[in-house]
């Protein structure tokens, strides 16, 4: 009888502690939301005056953290040499529906000889499903490739076929029955067919614009139910009620989440450059300077002013300084780990 209770006792602390984590959840949310409106207007500031830097972000994606730059191939160099803006929002911010949580990148992009687009923006929800789980999940986004051109061969292009089909299923189903339908599609065997031919070590970070979610991909409608379900679940939690039980879902499915998923940690990418390399771009910059700096001090002088030619040389454009607008940016620079 007394382990009985003790039981109970333990239950409750554990419902206790469920009520204060929605709390901390909540003041988390609300410290988003204010971080956001303050810094809103310092950023539109610093986006006006990188305008008039040549190369900005090219040379602040060359300084990125290890965690990122393992997504970056030598392939995707000379398209970042034509990179112009980059621009994270929180686009659900004030919406009472969405997720302070939810974001979008926008890349900006000069003329190049990869693709069309002039700006690929990509979007990533946060959303809860039903069987527990909460992340982001995006929409593949359609890259206008040049012929012969496309960097992911294939894989951005099927992922977003699959997305275009998907959409048409309706919002009606189960997740299981859902994904089951999915895994009929010719568009579904098409992509699960190329993920299966393609090379990890060769994807480039461009197969990224194709990512849906770590998880499975989760509609609107189902997150939506999710929070509203959970809500209720709290609110009997903290009028000391017992919460209903929970049905298990009899339906399973058998189907891989990511068998048709062309960049497995397409969160975790999006997570480091909206909430690392977006906000802390200036010191990127920085650093990308100071490599320089070390490459200049590493220069003899002595050997250069011995030249026998009678040109003047420019020590500092050898090193990346003093770049005309119209040149290209340096060579990327290998950090010391």
């Amino acid at each position: 009888m007394a382990e009985s209770s003790e039981v109970a006792e333990v239950l409750a602390r554990f419902e206790e502690l469920a009520v204060l984590e929605a709390e901390f959840e909540d003041v988390e949310l609300e410290i988003i939301r204010k971080s956001n409106t303050l810094n809103v207007p310092l950023w539109k500031k610093r986006a006006d005056i990188v305008a008039k830097i040549p190369h900005f972000w090219t040379l602040v994606f060359e300084q990125v953290p290890p965690e990122l730059e393992n997504f970056l191939q030598p392939s995707d160099n000379k398209v970042f040499e034509a990179l112009q803006t980059v621009e994270v929002s929180r686009f659900d911010i004030d919406n009472p529906d969405g997720s302070p949580r939810s974001f979008s990148i926008k890349f900006g992009f000069s003329d190049n000889e990869y693709f069309e687009n002039k700006e690929l923006e990509k979007k990533f929800w946060y959303r809860v499903s039903k069987d527990g789980w909460e992340g982001h999940v995006s929409e593949p986004v359609k890259i206008n490739w040049k012929k012969g051109k496309d960097l992911t061969e294939g894989l951005t292009d099927a992922a977003y076929k699959l997305a275009q089909s998907r959409s048409k299923l309706g919002n009606g189903l189960s997740p299981a029955a859902s994904l089951k339908k999915q895994s009929g599609l010719p568009e579904y065997k098409t992509l699960a067919a190329k993920i299966e031919e393609s090379t990890e070590a060769s994807l480039s970070f461009f197969t990224w614009f194709g990512f849906v979610s770590s998880f499975r991909y989760v509609s609107a409608e189902e997150s939506a139910e999710a929070i509203k379900d959970e809500l209720a679940r709290l609110e009997k939690l903290k009028r000391g009620e017992k919460p209903d039980e929970e049905e298990d879902d009899d339906e399973e499915s058998d189907v891989d989440f990511q068998e048709t998923e062309v960049f497995p940690q397409g969160d975790v990418c999006a997570t480091l450059i909206a909430e690392d390399v977006w906000p802390s771009a200036l010191r990127y910059y920085k650093a990308a300077h100071e490599a320089d700096d070390e490459d200049l001090s590493e220069l003899d002088v002595d050997d250069m002013m011995e030249d026998d030619s009678d040109e003047e040389v420019d020590i500092r454009g050898l090193v990346g300084k003093g770049r005309k607008a119209s040149d290209s940016p340096p060579s990327k620079k290998r950090r010391n780990a």
